[in-house]
């Protein structure tokens, strides 16, 4: 494991290490002198749990009036007290900003009903402003102060992404997650990050949120994490000033000979400094957003735009940039059909044949039957079933559509950034997460540098899928 680089010279330093505890801890260093100086009693996150009392803490940091430095005393404050509150005492402090300072109802019929009373085009603009001042919650006012701080915007992500299991079934958190979603999008605009590449190199503490945030393919150790940044492997993440040790998103890349058709082997394949400068293809095999609470954010399709201009333009051996990518919905959407036992799931000819080779009246049924099983340790079974699978894989990507998108959204992210269809990969993904999701096939996507930008637009105006004729031949009617 690398050393740590030393920071010491670097201003708000104690802010760098940014897990919770971390960052509760070095929160609660300056509420402590802010008392002092303040001479006043330090308070409890147990006392808060009380909702009254939390309620009438976060009324004073929002109403108490003074100047700056008294506003981000209490911000700290409250900042401290949240990130010592438990599970349930964070949920009261949700609901309680999202109820009890919204918006102002009253002042807001008075401003609609000013607005329909101007008669002036100055009295109509001046309702106007005032219609969208009243439309402003109270709360939001203490979300930007948050935001102000060292590490306020980690804070303000973190909280966000323990709303959002809860937005759909409670319109007010819904509504304090978009409060808090126009403020992150404001900041964390695309103009506003930098593309850094990640090496063995790199702090300590930037790698060890790449083992922790890597979504797609774990990284089970520090020497799994130093092959995945071997010379022929590189890493490039959106880093953002303000949290300059936590990604924001990242993407893996693998520098190989042609295609990649499976993962296993290109995760586990020993790379090499000949084997960079001889490779013809850059294969993004992971990309992994680091926060959640960014959801919602376009950030994804800017990276591996961005990372395949960048190696074209630096690595002129490359020709070629595709990804391998999982089919994450494609079991779960299967699976749903064949639990009604309707052959209509299946072409006339997949039924026909899974009837006579097992002797039975239901192809539905059997195909059923067969994958709940261990089937692909089953050569003789695997390789009947792979013309089957593949045809209703080929269907999924090709006419399977949810509000004019591609309903898996791994490939409603490549096709919106205008990559192609270009290879459906049989039994790529061997691991127990590959089967459960979609029975061990992998996507190649393409990025054709001529052709993504016609690509993009052709999707996002017609849902019109760009698709090879390899993978067009897979689909039988």
């Amino acid at each position: 494991m690398p050393d740590s680089h030393d920071n010491s010279a670097r201003p708000f330093t104690i802010f760098n290490s940014l897990t919770r505890d971390e960052l509760s801890r070095k929160w609660q260093g300056i509420k402590q002198l802010a008392r002092q100086a303040l001479s006043k009693k330090k308070p409890s996150s147990v006392q808060y749990e009380n909702k009254e009392d939390l309620k009438e803490l976060i009324s004073e940091c929002i109403n108490a009036r003074g100047g700056d430095v008294s506003a981000r005393i209490r911000t700290v404050e409250l900042g401290t007290v949240y990130l010592g509150l438990s599970k349930v005492g964070r949920e009261n402090f949700h609901n309680i900003l999202a109820r009890d300072f919204d918006v102002n109802a009253a002042l807001l019929d008075q401003s609609i009903t000013s607005l329909g009373a101007a008669v002036s085009v100055e009295d109509r603009i001046k309702a106007e402003i005032a219609l969208k001042n009243s439309l402003i919650p109270s709360r939001v006012q203490l979300l930007k102060q948050f935001s102000s701080l060292p590490n306020g915007f980690k804070f303000l992500i973190d909280m966000r992404a323990d709303l959002l299991s809860k937005t759909k079934e409670d319109p007010y958190i819904c509504k304090l997650a978009n409060d808090l979603k126009e403020i992150l999008d404001s900041w964390f605009d695309v103009g506003l990050l930098d593309l850094t590449e990640i090496t063995w190199d790199s702090p300590a503490a930037l790698l060890e949120k790449l083992i922790e945030y890597e979504a797609v393919h774990e990284i089970r150790s520090w020497n799994d994490l130093r092959k995945r940044l071997d010379s022929d492997r590189l890493c490039f993440a959106f880093l953002h000033n303000k949290m300059p040790r936590e990604p924001i998103i990242f993407v893996e890349v693998a520098l190989v000979d042609n295609l990649s058709d499976n993962i296993q082997k290109l995760i586990c394949r020993e790379g090499g400094s000949s084997r960079e400068h001889g490779a013809n293809t850059a294969i993004f095999y992971s990309i992994s957003n680091a926060q959640p609470g960014l959801a919602g954010i376009s950030l994804g399709n800017f990276l591996i735009k961005t990372v395949v201009k960048k190696l074209a333009k630096e690595k002129s051996h490359l020709k070629h940039f595709a990804t391998l990518s999982p089919v994450p919905g494609f079991r779960k959407w299967l699976d749903s059909l064949l639990a009604d036992k309707d052959e209509n799931v299946l072409c006339v000819q997949d039924a026909k044949a899974v009837k006579n080779q097992y002797a039975c009246d239901n192809g539905a049924e059997k195909l059923q039957d067969l994958l709940a099983g261990d089937w692909f340790s089953d050569e003789e079974t695997a390789n009947f079933l792979k013309p089957i699978l593949l045809n209703l894989c080929a269907r999924y990507l090709l006419h399977e559509k949810k509000e004019n998108k591609a309903l898996d959204p791994v490939m409603n992210f490549h096709l919106t950034n205008g990559a192609r269809i270009e290879r459906v990969n049989w039994l790529a993904d061997l691991s127990d997460r590959g089967m459960k999701r979609s029975y061990g096939i992998m996507v190649n996507y393409y990025y054709e540098l001529s052709d993504i930008d016609s690509n993009h637009e052709q999707y996002i105006s017609s849902t019109l899928i760009a698709a090879s004729r390899e993978v067009k031949k897979i689909f039988r009617e």
